[in-house]
Order: structure tokens, then sequence, then C-alpha cells
């Protein structure tokens, strides 16, 4: 009997996987099979071409293409013209002339002659350059150090003097009976020696104008930056740790011979670093530090210490920080700063007072969790949105204060602090005006699935919609702000790049054609974005691929994307299309497929971001579970043909499930999983889970290899051998687990070549075939 089920089982299978069009062969091919998408669009200095990368032809790598008015598709640019399109220019509003490092050297650019000039060229590379305050005056890092460059007389004057170590000083001669002796029989050696002292004492009477020479020690020097004008110099040292870090075996090598490279640190409260922020003064040719003790709250304890005997009493003392180089108004008279703490609690804006040393505390934001959302990044040692209006007086930056990350302006004079935006929608992105009158804003206003783009005038603080049908744009204004390179996509239509007028609702003209004859073949779905309540009430927004009735098998499979805080259930094109194109695979064979935005995920706000705090596994397993309960109660779903896959954190999700909801889910697919997150990195689990040392709790409750004595269900885990993001050690760890507690129905598939994002067309064929036969041989005989 059990025979004949089999039997039937796998005829069905055959059935439908004969009926189907798409092949997993193929779409594992990734952008062989779909075509190549074009990307990092860019105007010419002059706003008549664009220049993007691009491989339509499915060659070994990109090249840079370039399209224009007129032009029916976009043509190869030359390798000069790809590698001039690719500079980093700086320029003043309105001038002819830019600026630009290539291969360390500095040149100048006619962007109306359109002439190339080499100014400097030495054995030494130059970097950083800066454009000053005044007409003609760059400044540039060399070894370390700022130079100032006057382009009008041609001279190069080095402003600081910058070297690692200590100073070596000249030891004074030793006396000895020799040399004592000799002073005192010789009158022509006492004369020498008054001498030299008589030229010492004279050259210390006349003071050199080169910058005297400031040793740091052996801290790791960074962030040197000079104010626009030329007075002072900025820069950061943090001391060195001997934190150890993770070593990774590399088994198939060119020749022959297994390789061990070091890979990340582990978290630990032993990468915190102890750091200093010092300035330079050129008119007092001097080195000071900023004591930063009296900001607010840093001496505050986090609230999870109160749950450990330990902690609760821990002593007051200072928060180590992380502080970011200075962003100056034009004249170079205001500096503000951003400074987080290395918890990443806290964030602080500043205003420096360079020529005091001293400060003036602007804003301060804390998070309970963390730190984190669109223009307000995640980790301590990454700086945020921050600028200056045209009054030189005005900042803006973004915050999450109302609970979704929006735009406010500060006046450093008045202490004004204005909201420009409001409402249930973040600012994904902010650039201002040339005129600085304006910002233009990409938001998700429209749907957290969208990226619209709308143009803000201070003068009225009212949103001017100009690009917010469904889907993705990422925009690049052209040089004279009247026209926009727009990448745009939607669900089931891959990036391309296009035009269009920068005016009110404007339209898109398409200029590249990234997507391919074999994928142009199949009818792809866009799946309908549903949303269903979780049991918090929470709203929560997935992605729906439903079959047609007639070949429904009332099973149904929940994707897990990974990255934790990344969106993807949206209206645009994923960065999972190989899972998209495999979502329409299995949407063929009769399978229903829910793809979840849960818990964690990007787009939705502050309080979504953080409802992982403490407790990955929590919430964000939850949400999959009332994704289920939807599944079964509104979509027709059995209970038990339900199978959960997923990688990276994904991965993770999917053993959290089968260890944690034990029967749940009749099988599951874990890739790159993370098991154990006391062996993962620093800045990503120190933000959600705190420390090891000082929360272990958050970090027990939160590793599936705590779980591993619960598994229920058929497990397939499939893992890279050459991870150096989430180690092949943490799967080995697990299964050890699992052997020593003789639990069976499960399995482990080894990639030897593969990182964490796998490369091999071959590598994605085997892996996914294995997640298909697990789902068909699991979900389909129940």
């Amino acid at each position: 009997m059990t025979k004949n089920i089999f039997i039937l089982i796998f005829s069905f299978i055959a059935i439908i996987g004969n009926s189907q069009k798409l092949k997993l062969e193929e779409i594992m091919k990734g952008e062989s099979f779909i075509g190549n998408q074009p990307t990092n669009g860019r105007w010419s200095l002059d706003g008549k071409k664009i220049y993007f990368e691009w491989n339509p032809k499915d060659e070994l790598g990109a090249s840079t293409y370039f399209w224009q008015k007129g032009m029916v598709k976009p043509e190869l640019a030359t390798p000069k013209e790809a590698a001039f399109s690719q500079l980093d220019f700086k320029t003043k509003p309105g001038s002819d002339t830019v600026y630009f490092l290539e291969k360390g050297s500095l040149y100048s650019y006619s962007i109306h002659s359109k002439t190339v000039k080499k100014l400097i060229q030495q054995s030494v590379a130059l970097n950083n350059l800066e454009l000053g305050c005044q007409s003609g005056i760059l400044f540039f890092e060399q070894n370390n150090n700022v130079f100032k460059f006057d382009t009008k007389e041609g001279t190069i004057l080095q402003i600081t003097n910058f070297n690692k170590g200590n100073k070596k000083e000249t030891k004074p001669e030793k006396e000895t009976f020799l040399n004592t002796q000799q002073k005192e029989l010789f009158q022509f050696i006492r004369d020498k020696e008054a001498k030299k002292q008589w030229n010492i004492a004279k050259a210390k009477t006349v003071k050199s104008d080169f910058a005297k020479e400031y040793f740091y020690g052996k801290d790791d020097f960074y962030s040197l930056k000079v104010n626009p004008n030329g007075d002072f110099a900025t820069f950061m040292l943090v001391e060195g740790t001997e934190a150890k870090r993770e070593k990774m075996e590399v088994f198939i090598t060119a020749d022959g011979y297994n390789q061990t490279p070091e890979t990340k640190e582990k978290v630990s409260t032993s990468n915190f670093v102890k750091t200093k922020f010092g300035i330079y003064s050129v008119a007092k040719d001097s080195v000071y530090y900023v004591n930063f003790s009296n900001l607010t709250h840093i001496q505050d304890t986090p609230k999870y210490y109160e749950q450990y005997d330990n902690l609760k009493n821990k002593a007051k003392e200072d928060k180590p920080i992380v502080t970011q180089a200075p962003v100056y108004n034009q004249n170079g008279s205001l500096a503000i700063i951003e400074i987080r703490s290395q918890d990443n609690k806290d964030r602080w804006l500043v205003n420096l007072n360079l020529d005091k040393g001293t400060f003036e505390e602007i804003e301060h934001q804390h998070d309970e969790a963390w730190i984190g959302g669109p223009g307000i990044p995640s980790y301590s040692f990454d700086s945020g949105t921050l600028g200056f209006l045209a009054d030189n007086e005005t900042i803006y930056f973004q915050s999450e204060a109302t609970g979704f990350s929006h735009l406010y302006t500060y006046n450093v004079k008045t202490k004004k602090k204005n909201q420009l935006t409001t409402g249930k929608w973040e600012i994904r992105d902010v650039t201002l005006a040339k005129d600085k009158k304006a910002f233009y804003l990409s938001t998700n206003t429209t749907h957290p699935g969208n990226r619209n783009f709308y143009k803000l005038a201070l003068a009225d603080g009212v949103l001017q919609p100009i690009l917010t049908k469904d889907g993705a744009h990422e925009v690049v204004l052209s040089p004279d702000e009247k026209s926009l390179l727009v990448r745009y996509s939607y669900k089931n239509i891959p990036w391309d790049f296009y035009v269009a007028e920068n005016k009110k609702n404007t339209s898109l003209q398409q200029i590249s054609s990234s997507v391919s004859e074999d994928f142009k073949k199949y009818q792809w779905r866009e799946p309908e974005v549903i949303t269903f309540q979780a049991q918090d009430v929470t709203p929560i927004n997935a992605r729906l691929y439903t079959p047609k009735a007639e070949i429904s098998n009332k099973a149904a499979i929940i994707f897990v994307h990974g990255a934790g805080y990344l969106q993807n259930a949206h209206n645009f094109w994923s960065n999972y299309y190989r899972e998209y194109m495999f979502h329409n695979l299995l949407t063929d064979l009769g399978y229903t497929v829910l793809d979840i935005d849960y818990r964690g995920s990007d787009g939705y706000g502050r309080d979504f971001r953080t409802g992982i705090y403490r407790f990955m596994g929590g919430k964000d397993l939850s949400d999959q579970l009332d994704g289920k309960k939807v599944l079964v109660e509104k979509y027709g779903i059995d209970t038990n043909k339900v199978g959960i896959y997923g990688g990276s954190y994904g991965g993770f999700i999917t053993l959290m499930a089968m260890l944690t909801t034990p029967g749940e889910f009749t099988s599951g697919a874990a890739l790159r999983s993370v098991t154990d997150w006391a062996h993962y990195n620093h800045g990503y689990t120190g933000n959600i889970l705190n420390f090891p040392e000082t929360d272990p709790e958050a970090y027990k409750k939160s590793s599936p290899i705590y779980y591993a004595g619960n598994l229920k269900g058929n497990l397939v885990m499939l893992h890279g051998m050459v991870d150096d993001n989430v180690e092949y050690k943490d799967i080995v760890r697990l299964s050890q687990r699992f052997i020593e507690l003789e639990k069976k129905n499960w399995s482990l598939a080894s990639f030897p070549v593969e990182a964490h994002g796998f490369k091999e067309t071959y590598s994605w064929i085997d892996e996914y075939s294995r997640i298909l036969n697990l789902f068909n041989s699991t979900l389909l005989k129940q």
C-alpha cells in the first residue's frame, strides 16, 4: 500500500513538472537568464551624456555604456571615457573648472573646453581632495597629513605634521673618564662645546613657520579633515585591540594547499575601543583633545542591566563613543559633528568650537534597543544625513523621534528646531538642491513597498510629487537639475534606466532594455502584497503567490528573507530574484507561497525594526506562524502541508521554527544559517542582543543550537564552506549536537567553493534541487 502511494505521488509530480514552463536549471542562472541589469547611473559633467555599468552580452563582467538625447540605444564607451566618467569630481556651483584625483595625481578639467591639466604628480599618492572656501584653494591628504594647494600661485604648503610612533629624543653623550679628561686638558674641546650650545640656543629663538611634529603613538589614525579655510584639522585616534579573529578553512585552492584566512571578530564587549578626537590649530601650532564627558546621558546604563545582579548596581562611567569628522558650513565658521555610543543606543549632534576645543550639544537621540533607520545608519562607526542650508547656520538631519525617519532642521544661532516631514512613512534618501532652498526626497509615502520621489521646497514645506507610481525609483539629478536619470523596477519588471523631466508628476522614457528574450517568454506573476494581523495586532505585509484552483495541491511554503533588516514584500524587483523565479516555479506546481516582511524588516518604522530586540526568534518567528494561520484559514491550505525555508537570517528563522515550534512545519530548508549568535559578528549582533558578557540570556534564548533536542519534521541544511559571514563552523557545531542527541531526518549539504552569497550556477542548481526535492517528497505525501 505504501509503495502504491509513493508511485501516485511521484506520478503526480511528474505530470505537473511536464506541464510547467520554467526549468530550475535555467532560472538558477540568475541574471544570465534574466538579462544583466544596469547599475551605477551618472551624468556627464555637462549633463549631455548618461553613463552606467552594463553587461548586455553576458560577458565575464560589466562595461561602461553611455546614452544621450537622440540615440536609439546605449553604446559602449571608450576605456578612457569610461574611466573619466567614474571619477570623483570637486567643483563649486557655477564654476567651469573641476578638480579630481586619478591614480594619486591631481588634475583640473574645463567643462567648456573639455581640456585636462595635470597639476601635481608625485611618487606618494594624494587622496581625500577637498575644496577650500577661497577660490583656487584645494586641500588634499598625503601620508596622513593635510596639504594646501594654491592653484593660482602654484604653491603647496604642508599644514599638519603627524607621525606615528614616539619622538626619538637625542640622548646626551654619556660621561666617561676619557671625555671628561679631554675637556679638562684641552681648551679646543671646551671651545667647540660652547659654540655648539650657543648655536642651539640661537636656533630656539627663531620660530619656524613649519608645523611642529606631532607623534600620536601606536594608535590608529582616522578621519583627518581640514576646515574650509585651512585654520584647523581634526582627526580621531583609535586604540588598537587584540580581539581574536575567526579563521576559515579553504580546501579548493590553486596550489592544492589548504588556506586559513582570518575573517571576523565575534560579538563581544572586548571589541569596544578607546577613541580620542583631536584638533590641530594652525595658528597655535598645537594639538589638543576634546573632552566629551559633558554629553548628556553618556553615563546612562541600559535598562536590561536591571535584570542582572552583577550589572544593576554597576558604577557609573562614560560610554565608549565614536566621533565622526565635522560637517562644515561654507566658510568653515561652524563645525557640526555626529557622535555615537559604541553600544549604539545613543546619538549626539554637537556644535564644535574648534579654537577652544569645546562643544555645545544640539541633539540627543536615544533608543533602548539600537539607533538606526534610513538616514541614521545602524552602526556606530557610520554617519547619517547631515548638512547645512544656504544661510550657513541651519543644519538638516534625520531622526526617528516620531517612530519613523523624518527630516529636521536646526538653527545653530536661534536654537530653533523644525520637523519638515511627518507621517507613518519614511524618508529613504535626501538630496539638497544646488541652491539649497529645496530637498529632493526618496520616500515610501504611498505604500511601504514603494520608493517615491518628491521635491520639498523650504519656502512652503509642501511635498511636490514627481515620481509616485508603484515600484521603486532610484533618481540622479542632472547637473542643471532640469532632468532626472531614474533606475526603475516593478515586482515582475527588472531594473532599467529611464530619463524624465524634473517636474510634477513627470513621465519616464526608457533608455536601456536589459531583459532577455528567454525571460520574456514566461508570464511572470505580480505577487499580491497582502496585509494580515499578527497576534499582537501589528499589521504585517507579505507577498502572496497563489496557484490556479485546478492545480492547487493545498500545500504551502513560507519563504523567510535574509538580513533581518531588509524588505522583500514590496512593489519592486527583488534582490532575491532567483527565489522570486523559484516561487513562480513552485506556484506552477500547485504550491501557495508566502514571503513575509516579519518583525525586524526594513520599511516600517522604528518599532517594527526593533521588535526583535533581545529575542531573535521571538516576534519574527511568531509572524511566520501567524502567516501560516492566514494560509490555513483564508486560503485553504492543509495545516500539515506547510514548509519553510530561507537563507542567512532566513535560515536562522527556519531553524528556530523547526526547533522551537516542533510540528508547526512539516519540513524546512535552512541555508547559510546562524546557529549560535555568540559566534556572529560584533556590529550586527551587538545592536540586537547586546553582548554575551552582559546579556547572556538574550543569546541563549535566541540561538537554535540550544534547542537541537526538539527537532521534529524534515530538515535540510545547506552551507558554503568558505562563508566568511556566517562561518561554516556554525552548521558543523549544530550538526554535532544533532549527532550527540541521536536526531534523525536531517541532512547537511556542503558547498566547498561557495561563500555566503553563492556565485556558481551549478551550486545554485544543486542547492535548489535539494530544496525542491525536500518539499515535493515531504509535503505532497501528506
